[in-house]
């Protein structure tokens, strides 16, 4: 995990800070994912920014319940009638050109407080409840996507990890680079991934916040370059049939007074009590809450064993099949140890992954759960007497029983407003109902740019 940079604190004052702020393009978009995972928002003239800061834009509470494919899940509680507020954070807007400005938006209430599903408000009381323990987090996002012709010619010769990969888009590649550079992003690596026409690039980690803000931006930014390239990029978990999924991996390093909790201890590999306790409760709740992190209806064909997307509950160091894979503090890691869930897709709202991630570790904490044994093998390997030795457990079944399993989630229940949780589950299921009887490959097809911008 590369070295820290400066960023805001997450418990920050949203309303405090942007009135101070200013944007500079000509006009500002601020925008929010939703439950669907899909990037929505609005654009305003300059002049208006800090009234939006203040006092919002409106949204309708169905926006809560959009799915994917613009269908709408609705519940009992929400209707027609009320109205939801969209409010700029200009303490984080980036001024992308000069015609063009962007800040994350939060969700509010008419009264003033935050809307039932605002996703980055979630994110904010997790980091709040650890930093109570004490605790300093840093987070760190990767993001895996394709970058397709409009033409949707394939490239030949791909070469998985190549430098002819990266070269034969060049332009793109270097517009990537000074770009994410420019508006200071901390792009640590880009490369030509395994898939046909599939990259991953790594960003510099920041407090949980502002990097899941940084992952918000960076998919805002691919699109918007890939469209001067007569390209499209997409994020969808699996974006073609017999091909490899894109994950959205996510690493996490946690201290406590300056002093790590993954290293440097008396445990195995140097993971101090409170550092087990942490991996501990991420793996034994991921299978109540892995339809957070792998949420749509392609989720499932990418978190299968044998495709290094973490399909199995576990931890291991450098176990790239494990869903929690250990980076160890050593001379080819100077920056520290770290976990990174590896069984997060694009699918997935980024705030609500990463507050789901902080919400396990914090149970493990509080459950004073002791470190599990570690996997040394790839899981898939295991009979199921070791497995269940081991409490080593597959994911995913099916997206019918990760979901059952969400609403049934005592964890779950206890950390999500109810209307959260409910539009959660209700927008993945009317999504299943959707495309249970369609042909995958129709389904893969339907889908593919769902989650592009």
């Amino acid at each position: 995990m590369p070295s820290v940079e400066p960023a805001q604190s997450c418990s920050g004052s949203h309303e405090t800070n942007s009135q101070d702020a200013d944007t500079q393009g000509q006009y500002l978009l601020t925008s929010l994912i939703d439950c669907a995972g899909v990037m929505r928002g609005k654009i305003v003239p300059k002049s208006r920014a800090k009234s939006v800061a203040k006092s919002g834009v409106g949204a309708s509470p169905s926006w809560a319940l959009f799915c994917a494919d613009n269908d709408i899940a609705w519940i009992p509680s929400i209707t027609a009638v009320g109205d939801h507020r969209l409010r700029a954070d200009l303490s984080a807007a980036v001024e992308i050109d000069d015609k063009l400005s962007w800040a994350p938006a939060e969700v509010y209430e008419q009264e003033g407080d935050h809307g039932f599903w605002c996703s980055r408000h979630l994110l904010r009381q997790q980091c709040e409840k650890l930093a109570a323990k004490g605790i300093e987090m840093k987070v760190a996002g990767e993001m895996e996507f394709f970058l397709l012709p409009n033409d949707d010619k394939p490239i030949d010769g791909w070469q998985a990890y190549g430098v002819s990969s990266l070269l034969n888009k060049e332009e793109f590649v270097s517009e990537v680079v000074q770009t994410f550079a420019r508006l200071g992003l901390g792009l640590e690596q880009f490369h030509g991934e395994y898939g046909n026409q599939q990259y991953e690039l790594s960003l510099s980690p920041a407090d949980p916040i502002r990097a899941m803000d940084k992952i918000a931006l960076a998919r805002l930014l691919l699109g918007r370059i890939a469209r001067r390239y007569d390209c499209k990029v997409s994020f969808s978990a699996q974006p073609a049939l017999n091909s490899v999924g894109n994950g959205a991996h996510i690493h996490f390093s946690f201290t406590r007074d300056g002093k790590p909790l993954l290293s440097a201890a008396d445990g195995p590999h140097g993971i101090s009590t409170d550092g087990g306790a942490i991996i501990a409760g991420i793996v034994d709740h991921l299978p109540e809450l892995v339809a957070l992190l792998a949420p749509s209806v392609l989720s499932c064909e990418r978190l299968k064993p044998g495709h290094w997307a973490g399909a199995f509950a576990c931890w291991g160091m450098e176990n790239r099949e494990a869903a929690v894979r250990y980076c160890s503090a050593n001379p080819s890691n100077p920056y520290g140890a770290n976990i990174e869930v590896k069984c997060i897709d694009p699918s997935a709202n980024p705030y609500v992954a990463c507050a789901a991630v902080l919400m396990m570790a914090n149970a493990g904490l509080e459950e004073s759960l002791p470190l599990p044994k570690e996997t040394t093998v790839d899981p898939a390997l295991l009979d199921e007497t070791e497995r269940a030795k081991g409490h080593v457990v597959q994911l995913v079944d099916s997206q019918s029983a990760i979901l059952e399993r969400l609403e049934q989630s005592a964890l779950a229940q206890s950390e999500f407003p109810p209307q959260m949780l409910e539009a959660l589950v209700a927008v993945r299921r009317l999504e299943m109902k959707n495309y249970a009887n369609k042909p995958i490959e129709e389904t893969i097809q339907a889908l593919r740019f769902a989650w592009s911008v």
